[in-house]
């Protein structure tokens, strides 16, 4: 019988999904979210013991960073020895199903776990102060959802929505965030149908402790609408074209303008999540029905995009802590 066939993995190689995973592995604070979702975990039926917890969240985990359906999720275990290595799964055992991955992912969302696992996350980061409260940029992303009617209903997601972003037309939804200012780190996460304002959304994506809010010109007016919080500093965009009309010439006009760069070299740190789960996690569609099931897949998307955009300070920080002790030692 051939290595294949026993579904070995024998290769030396290190693949670009290999060390990706392995940065991952060694990133992911595994214990403190088993130890969040134990309470909430069914008791195995009788003659077929669950798998463990740990197991089924790097499964899940794996089809965020994969963009893999439940269908997906259950071939590629049983197709790619790797997937099976990161899960602790033997080549020999049974594997989760389709069903047992749905299950799994439903149990994470009932109990509204996913929002949780992202304060994991910033909690972890914050204690090795890698994330600071001072400052918080604001922005919103479309995620596009399917627009054709060619399904069991008959008809489009009833709570996404039609939105104009310049001269083109999007049907979808909207992720609102809020990111520490100075390392761009996403610590609120909200999910709005696409016809929303960034606007209505702005003071929502605050965790209370900042100081000043930077955000674009879609945010104009956030300081005076009724959830506002006072002592908060909103420093918004200028309009682009009240900014195209300063004279350039003028001192006033060229310190204007000096103050808008500066703003923008802030706002631009809220552009690199974005960019993490839309290109290295591949989420450029919504993949449920419905705002709740998508804003949940968000929280986990942007809890996995904080690990990804600090993970080799993490494992700088973590080798620092290990010669530490064995100084001590």
């Amino acid at each position: 019988m051939q290595q294949s066939d026993l579904g070995l993995n024998l290769t030396t190689k290190r693949t670009r999904k290999r060390e990706f995973l392995a940065e991952m592995n060694h990133v992911v604070p595994w214990g403190a979210m088993v130890e969040l979702i134990l309470p909430f975990a069914p008791e195995g039926r009788r003659g077929r013991p669950p798998f463990p917890l740990e197991t089924m969240l790097r499964v899940h985990f794996m089809q965020q960073w994969f963009t893999l359906s439940d269908p997906a999720m259950e071939e590629a275990l049983h197709d790619m020895p790797l997937f099976r290595e990161f899960a602790g799964l033997n080549w020999n055992t049974r594997l989760p199903d389709e069903t047992t991955i749905l299950r799994f992912r439903h149990l994470l969302e009932k109990h509204k776990l996913a929002a949780q696992i992202l304060e994991v996350v910033n909690e972890l980061l914050r204690d090795k102060g890698l994330m600071l409260r001072a400052g918080t940029v604001v922005d919103a992303t479309l995620i596009a959802a399917p627009s054709s009617t060619k399904n069991s209903s008959g008809e489009r997601d009833p709570e996404m929505h039609q939105s104009k972003k310049g001269n083109q037309w999007y049907f979808g939804m909207k992720a609102h965030i809020g990111a520490d200012a100075e390392s761009g780190l996403v610590h609120t996460v909200r999910g709005t149908a696409g016809n929303v304002n960034d606007v209505v959304e702005g003071n929502t994506l605050l965790h209370g402790e900042e100081t000043d809010v930077f955000a674009d010109a879609g945010y104009q007016g956030a300081h005076r609408r009724p959830d506002a919080r006072e002592g908060v500093a909103w420093h918004v965009a200028m309009r682009p074209g009240k900014r195209a009309a300063l004279d350039k010439t003028s001192k006033l006009g060229q310190l204007i303008n000096q103050v808008e760069r500066l703003k923008a070299s802030v706002r631009a740190k809220v552009e690199h999540p974005f960019r993490v789960i839309k290109r290295q996690f591949g989420h450029v569609k919504v993949r449920y029905r419905g705002l709740k099931k998508n804003t949940a897949q968000l929280n986990t998307l942007f809890a996995l995009a904080n690990l990804w955009m600090v993970r080799k300070k993490l494992v700088v920080l973590d080798g620092q802590i290990r010669r530490q002790t064995v100084i001590a030692a």
